[in-house]
């Protein structure tokens, strides 16, 4: 069960943002994972809590920034709702997408999950709807995932298999690299790993 700490930093100007301190295995669905989200200082900020089935999709999601709640799940698409701060308004979301995205890492563990991309694999089209913090707002993306490279790398335990992913904004082209090893992201714009207790969850 690998746990440890991620920082976030907006990936233009290197703003720290959060720390979120995260676990995640996995379970008798397919994956689980959960976060808790804090200033620098420790202040609470917000949580994630994401369960895959065995084939990657969204069983489950609940996500917490700024007094703010969205649930969703695979359903005709996705489907999703997001409740206000007072909790007395709600409004509901349907799109026919393949799974949700946001900035945590989770997300980019899920999406990877879901390709199963291979090196030899041609760029493959996805589309997410994407929570923009700080008040989760909703927005459909499509994007443009390529496995580049798997390589293994010698620790003192059993080899570590990481994957350098090329992703593809298609409504702006913008380019950018993920590193994931199992069910962690090594590094990938906006997220730094600096903190792993326990090694990665191999996927079969």
């Amino acid at each position: 069960m690998p746990r440890g700490r991620y920082s976030l930093h907006d990936p233009h100007d290197h703003t720290p943002l959060a720390l979120e301190h995260f676990q995640c295995a996995p379970g008798p669905s397919g994956w689980r994972y959960v976060s808790r989200l804090t200033t620098l200082t420790g202040e609470h900020t917000g949580s994630v809590d994401l369960t895959l089935d065995d084939l990657g999709r969204p069983l489950r999601l609940e996500l917490h920034a700024s007094s703010w709640q969205v649930r969703g799940a695979v359903l005709d698409g996705v489907t999703w709702v997001r409740t206000d701060p007072t909790g007395t308004q709600a409004t509901e979301g349907n799109v026919p997408a393949h799974a949700f995205t946001g900035t945590s890492p989770a997300f980019l563990v899920a999406t990877a999950r879901l390709l199963r991309l291979t090196p030899s694999s041609s760029a493959t089209r996805v589309r997410l709807v994407a929570f923009a913090d700080p008040v989760l707002a909703p927005r459909t993306v499509d994007q443009s995932w390529t496995l580049l490279k798997r390589e293994a790398h010698a620790t003192d335990n059993d080899p570590l298999t990481v994957d350098e992913y090329q992703v593809t904004a298609l409504d702006t082209g913008e380019q950018h690299t993920v590193h994931i090893a199992g069910d962690v992201v090594l590094a990938a714009p906006g997220i730094e790993l600096e903190d792993l207790e326990t090694p990665p969850t191999t996927f079969d």
